[in-house]
C-alpha cells in the first residue's frame, strides 16, 4: 500500500492551524491551510495502522470478546480544539502538537480486563515506540463523567518510515460499560446540537450524564465522579428525576426508530475495511462509501473532500472510521446508528431500583 508522505514543515503545519482559527484569514489562505491539514491528518494513518495492530492482538489476548477501532480526528473536531488556545483554556496548544489526531481504541467486556491490558501490554510491555503521556480517567474521572484510560505514544522506527518518526498517536483502553456511556453521550450531543462532549451544553443533559456516570462506576466498583451523591439511593433517585424531566426514554426510543431506515443499508461484507459515513440527518439520509483494504488512502482523500465540502453545515456530520466489519463498525459507533438499547437498559435498571 502506498502510503501518504509528509510534504510540509512542522512550521507550515502550526501556520495552518493558526490560519483556520484566525478572524482574518482569506479564503485563500484558509483553502491552503486545509491542503496542509489533510496532508497532516493523512500521514497519521500509516503509524495508526500500525499501533492498531498491535492493540487488536493484544486485546483479543486479554479478551476473545474485545473490540478494536481506529479513526482520524475529523476537521471540526481539530479546529475547535485549535480554537481552546484563543479563549485561554489551552494557550500552548498548537497542530503540530495535537495528541490525538490519530486515535485506536480497545473495548473490553468489563473495567478488570481494561486494566489487565493496559498493564501487561502498555506500562509492562516489550513496545518500542516512546509512551510521552497517561492518563487514567478510570482512576480518576474527569468532571463531566468521562472515564477511559488514555495512552499517547511517539513513533519510533528506526528503519523503513523514519518518516513518520515524531507523529503522535492516542490509544484509549476502556470497559464496556464506559464506551456505552461515551457513545450515548455523544448521540444526544449529536441530535440536540450540544457539544457534551466538551462540557459544553445544557446543564441538565450535562447533570444527566455526570450522576449516570457515577451509577455506572458503581458497578463496577471503581472511583465515583467528583461532586456527585455518595449514597446510592441518592444517586439513583437523583437519576431518575433527571430521566423524567429530560423524557431521556422516549426521546432516545424516537431516535433509535426515526433511524432504523438508515441500518437497511448497510450491508455486511467482510471483504470490506474502512466506511465513509455522512449523515444528513433533516434529510433523513445516510450514506457509507466502503472501502477495501488496499483503498485506505483513497477513503481518507474523500473524507477531507468531503469535510471540505460540508464544512459550514452544522446538521451534517461526516467521519471516518477503520474497523473489521460493518458488524464491529456498528458496534464501535452506536451514535450513527442510534443504538442506545443497551444504554437505555442499564438506565432502565437504574430508574427502578428504588
Amino acid at each position: 500500500m502506498a502510503w501518504m508522505k509528509p510534504k510540509y514543515s512542522k512550521a507550515e503545519v502550526n501556520w495552518a492551524g493558526d490560519t483556520l482559527v484566525s478572524t482574518t484569514s482569506s479564503p485563500e489562505q484558509i483553502d491552503h491551510a486545509l491542503e496542509i491539514l489533510d496532508n497532516w491528518r493523512a500521514i497519521h494513518s500509516y503509524p495508526m495502522h500500525v499501533f492498531k495492530i498491535r492493540l487488536k492482538a493484544k486485546a483479543l489476548d486479554v479478551d476473545s470478546n474485545a473490540l478494536t477501532v481506529q479513526r482520524l480526528k475529523r476537521v471540526p473536531a481539530i479546529i475547535k480544539k485549535l480554537r481552546r488556545r484563543y479563549n485561554g483554556k489551552d494557550p500552548t496548544m498548537k497542530l503540530s502538537q495535537m495528541q490525538d489526531i490519530g486515535g485506536c481504541r480497545a473495548v473490553l467486556s468489563d473495567v478488570q480486563l481494561a486494566r489487565k491490558l493496559c498493564e501487561q501490554h502498555y506500562l509492562k510491555g516489550d513496545l518500542k515506540h516512546k509512551r510521552v503521556r497517561m492518563k487514567d480517567y478510570i482512576k480518576e474521572p474527569k468532571n463531566d463523567g468521562y472515564r477511559s484510560i488514555h495512552l499517547i505514544y511517539k513513533y519510533l522506527s528506526d528503519k523503513g518510515k523514519t518518516e513518520y518518526n515524531g507523529l503522535l498517536v492516542e490509544i484509549q483502553i476502556r470497559s464496556k460499560l464506559q464506551h456505552l456511556w461515551a457513545t450515548a453521550i455523544e448521540t444526544v450531543g449529536f441530535f440536540t446540537r450540544q457539544a457534551l462532549k466538551s462540557n459544553e451544553g445544557e446543564l441538565e443533559w450535562m447533570d444527566f450524564f455526570r450522576l449516570v456516570s457515577s451509577a455506572f462506576a458503581r458497578m463496577e466498583d471503581c472511583p465515583p465522579v467528583p461532586d456527585t451523591p455518595a449514597d446510592e439511593k441518592e444517586l439513583y433517585f437523583e437519576i431518575k428525576k433527571k430521566a423524567a424531566e429530560l423524557n431521556v426514554m422516549t426521546v432516545m426510543r424516537g431516535w433509535m426508530e426515526a433511524i432504523k431506515v438508515f441500518e437497511q443499508k448497510v450491508k455486511q461484507t467482510p471483504k470490506l475495511q474502512y466506511f465513509l459515513l455522512e449523515l444528513d440527518i433533516p434529510g433523513e439520509k445516510l450514506n457509507i462509501t466502503p472501502y477495501t483494504k488496499d483503498n485506505e488512502q483513497q477513503a481518507i482523500l474523500d473524507y477531507a473532500e468531503s469535510e471540505k465540502k460540508n464544512r459550514d453545515k452544522k446538521e451534517y456530520d461526516v467521519v471516518l472510521v477503520g474497523a473489521d466489519t460493518p458488524t464491529d463498525l456498528k458496534k464501535a459507533y452506536p451514535n450513527y446508528f442510534v443504538d442506545c438499547e443497551e444504554f437505555l437498559v442499564k438506565l432502565n435498571k437504574i430508574t427502578k431500583k428504588y
